[in-house]
């Protein structure tokens, strides 16, 4: 374990204060011009402080980096403990990338201007500690200070039905919270009673002696509440609704950023503590991760509007991620986490492009449109592209976790790869439906004849994702190589208690030289 000697972590989580305290003092400012450039300013330096992890990172180092670890409660040993490792390095980074993005994207908006950049600054602010945070506590607080930000710009900056779809993110999301804060209450106290003493860091707890029944219970406790951030089905009926009515900038932040503490949760949090419980339950959550790729592909097929059908895509592509991760082996694993990578700018793409058209038509319905490739040329280019990245086209990064995480899937169980196949043939099939309606064919509407393509500062927006969006297709392994030794760490600890998980590796079949990558041994020799 790497001790910062400087606190680089903690200056990159609350930097946005700067941002928010400008943008406070320049509220009364008519036009809104200020604290949007106080609060675009604030990001862009958060986002340049946080290129120092990917400079500084050691790929080789097992343990974690730039920790920073402080009392908080003595009295339960609850620590201020943020650090760092493969595994949330790049959601960091993704955090800061996307935030300028998005307020940029959102730069016309006016209503409450400074209150709008306030609440993005605030949300920057928790998804940065909650994915830093190694402490249980810790986390767990800056899991619920999301809640509130997004709370406001769904209630506040959303559609016309931005109350209920409100209201329905909140009874979801807390629900799952409390479930998760008794289990790990319950935690903590069997840790205790092993150990005669308080600690709520999450390491701590990775091996501890707890009888399988128990386990399940537990697991099950944090599994609900990162199931309803992925969101997995049965549990994923809040996203189209928060998605639909969010403005621009709180859908690209939900689809980018917070559906992924739920995958980065289960891996962190719940399934190195609950091996067992894991062993039982994979099977289920196999089962609900396939049914959510079909689901959620039917469901978007006949969608209506365009948020909706990239809602309900997301609901599918999530479900590829969970499907990886509980493969449990080498393939799936790597592509549940590119993936999650992948939809971060993807989706977040799609929903900035659909949002810059909405700007100019306030209409999301796909009847209203046709032919706008006539008369926006620009848009129409980034659209097709990201669509089809989001389809999974070799080349784009949608390709690489999809392929990863159905190699995995089927090496557990042949038809689990094959009905994941048949979820990229659904894929396929409603965004380019969705691409035709939207862009081709004849011009005969009016507000279509009278739009104007994108302008210089939506460009901007745009071309950063498209050029990850073809780096990460083309050659994501130097991802693979700051994560490998992270992952193997919990690959192994995930399966060191279980005999079913052990592997004969002279069986296993070199899949990831074969796309031209570098394949990490399964599991440490013991």
């Amino acid at each position: 374990m790497q001790y910062a000697e400087f606190p680089i972590l903690s200056l990159i989580i609350f930097s946005p204060v700067l941002g928010i305290a400008l943008a406070g003092v320049f509220r009364d400012a008519s036009d809104g011009i200020p604290a949007k450039v106080a609060a675009l300013s604030s990001s862009l330096l958060t986002f340049l402080l946080s290129l120092y992890l990917w400079f500084h990172f050691d790929a080789s180092e097992e343990g974690l980096q730039l920790v920073e670890r402080t009392g908080w409660i003595p009295q339960f040993n609850i620590e201020y403990f943020l650090g760092l490792d493969g595994l949330n390095l790049f959601f960091l980074l993704i955090i800061t990338f996307i935030t300028p993005l998005a307020l940029l994207g959102s730069w016309n908006l006016q209503k409450r201007n400074w209150q709008f950049q306030i609440q993005m600054l605030l949300l920057e602010i928790g998804m940065l500690g909650c994915f830093a945070a190694f402490d249980v506590v810790l986390f767990y607080v800056f899991f619920e200070v999301m809640l509130v930000p997004m709370y406001f710009l769904i209630g506040i900056w959303g559609g016309s039905n931005r109350l209920y779809a409100t209201m329905k993110f909140v009874i979801y999301t807390m629900v799952g919270s409390l479930l998760m804060l008794v289990a790990l209450i319950y935690t903590a106290i069997l840790f205790k009673e092993i150990n005669n003493g308080w600690s709520f860091n999450i390491l701590d707890w990775y091996g501890m002696n707890i009888a399988p029944e128990t386990q399940t219970w537990l697991f099950l406790g944090f599994a609900v509440a990162f199931a309803v951030k992925i969101p997995l089905f049965p549990f994923h009926t809040w996203l189209p609704d928060a998605h639909y009515e969010a403005p621009t900038a709180g859908s690209v932040q939900l689809a980018a950023v917070m559906l992924k503490f739920g995958p980065y949760g289960f891996l962190r949090f719940a399934m190195p503590v609950f091996p067992a419980a894991v062993y039982e339950l994979t099977p289920l959550f196999i089962t609900l991760s396939l049914i959510g790729i079909i689901y959620g592909g039917l469901v978007a097929m006949v969608q209506k509007q365009i948020k909706r059908l990239i809602a309900y895509s997301s609901v599918a592509h999530m479900g590829y991620i969970v499907l990886g991760l509980f493969a449990l082996n080498t393939q799936g694993v790597y592509g549940g986490w590119i993936q999650m990578i992948n939809h971060a700018i993807v989706t977040g793409a799609l929903f900035l492009v659909v949002g810059m058209i909405y700007e100019r038509t306030h209409t999301q319905e796909i009847v209203d449109y046709g032919g706008v490739i006539h008369t926006m040329p620009l848009f129409s280019v980034f659209l097709v592209f990201f669509s089809m990245a989001s389809v999974g086209l070799p080349g784009l990064n949608g390709f690489v976790g999809e392929v990863l995480a159905m190699v995995g899937a089927a090496r557990v169980n042949i038809w689990y790869g094959i009905i994941a196949a048949a979820g990229v043939i659904i894929a396929a099939i409603y965004m380019l439906w969705m691409v035709q309606r939207v862009l081709f064919g004849p011009l005969v509407k009016d507000m279509v004849k009278g739009l104007n393509d994108l302008s210089l500062r939506e460009v901007v927006v745009l071309v950063p994702l498209a050029f990850w969006t073809v780096f990460l297709g083309v050659y994501p392994q130097p991802f693979f190589d700051r994560i490998d030794v992270s992952v193997q760490k919990y690959i192994e600890q995930i399966k060191s208690q279980e005999p079913r998980f052990a592997q004969d590796e002279n069986k296993q079949k070199d899949l990831l030289s074969l796309m031209g990558l570098k394949k990490p041994e399964l599991l440490s020799k013991r």
